[in-house]
C-alpha cells in the first residue's frame, strides 16, 4: 500500500506539479492528471447519487461497485504502466446493464435528464463519465492507456443511462421525454 498521508499539504505543488504514482512529476494540466482527475470527478457525482434515499438496493451495492472499481481506474491512469481494469469487470456491467434494462419499454423517443433528483444525479454523472471517456481517449492518443480502461467507461455510461432511466420511474413514475415539436 502507498503512502498514509498524516499531512494533507505539502507545498509540493504550489509550482503547478503534481506527483504521479510512479513517483514522478507532471503539470497539473498534463492529459494524464486531467483524465485520472475527470475519474474522480465521475465517482464523485456518483456519490452524489448514492446520498438519495430513493435509490434501491440493488442499484446502490452496483454502484458503490462502481465507486471502487473508478478508484482502481484512476489509480492505473495515475500510476503509468499499472493495470487495475479486467475485462471482467466490464463484463460485470454488461451483466448488469442488461439486467436493469430488462423491463424497461424500449425508447422510442430521447429523454431528457430529470425524472427525480436521483435520476437527474445518475445523468449528471452520466455526462461527467463521458467526458471522462473523452479525457482518456485523448490522453491515449499521446500516453499508452490500455483499452481495457475506455472500454470500462463506455460501458459505465451505458449503465448509467439505464439506471437514471429506472430511478426516474422510482421516483416519479416516468421519464421526461423531449417534445421535438414544442
Amino acid at each position: 500500500m502507498g503512502h498514509r498521508l498524516s499531512k494533507i499539504y505539502t507545498r509540493t505543488g504550489d509550482d503547478g506539479s503534481t506527483g504521479l504514482g510512479d513517483g514522478s512529476r507532471v503539470q497539473k494540466d498534463s492529459l494524464r492528471v486531467e483524465a485520472y482527475g475527470t475519474v474522480d470527478e465521475a465517482n464523485s457525482t456518483i456519490g452524489v447519487v448514492l446520498t438519495h434515499a430513493s435509490v434501491p438496493d440493488s442499484i446502490r451495492s452496483c454502484l458503490l461497485e462502481v465507486q471502487h472499481d473508478l478508484f482502481d481506474l484512476g489509480g492505473e491512469l495515475c500510476i503509468p504502466g499499472h493495470s487495475a481494469i479486467e475485462a471482467s469487470f466490464i463484463e460485470r456491467l454488461e451483466t448488469q446493464l442488461d439486467a436493469f434494462n430488462a423491463d424497461l419499454p424500449r425508447l422510442k423517443d430521447f429523454i431528457l435528464p430529470g425524472g427525480g433528483p436521483a435520476a437527474a444525479a445518475c445523468h449528471l454523472a452520466r455526462t461527467v463519465v463521458r467526458r471522462a471517456e473523452r479525457r482518456v481517449r485523448s490522453l491515449q492518443r499521446e500516453e499508452t492507456v490500455r483499452s481495457e480502461v475506455l472500454h470500462y467507461l463506455n460501458r459505465l455510461s451505458d449503465l448509467l443511462f439505464v439506471i437514471a432511466r429506472r430511478l426516474a420511474r422510482e421516483e416519479s413514475g416516468q421519464e421526461v421525454i423531449w417534445d421535438r415539436s414544442r
